[in-house]
C-alpha cells in the first residue's frame, strides 16, 4: 500500500479520535492502529514517519512515534 493511501487512513483515524483531546486522541489513534492494522502496514506507517512524516497529522505523528517505540522494546 502506498504511503499516501496510509497517512490518509491514519489521518481519517485520527480525525475520528479527534473529539477525544489530543492525549486521548494519541493512545487511541496508536490502539486502534495496533489492532486493526496488519503488522506490513504499521511497519510502512513508521517508516513514512522515520523518512519525514508528510502528511502526517499532529495527533498521527505522535500515535506512529508511540508505535514505534513499543516495536523497538518488542
Amino acid at each position: 500500500m502506498s504511503p499516501d493511501k496510509l497517512v490518509y487512513m491514519a489521518n481519517q483515524i485520527g480525525k475520528f479520535f479527534a473529539h477525544d483531546g489530543e492525549t486521548k486522541a494519541v493512545v487511541s489513534i496508536a490502539d486502534h492502529l495496533l489492532k486493526f492494522w496488519d503488522p506490513r502496514m504499521r511497519k510502512a506507517i513508521v517508516a513514512h514517519l522515520e523518512a519525514g512524516g508528510t502528511g502526517l497529522d499532529p495527533a498521527v505523528r505522535k500515535a506512529v512515534e508511540r508505535l514505534r517505540e513499543a516495536a523497538s522494546h518488542a
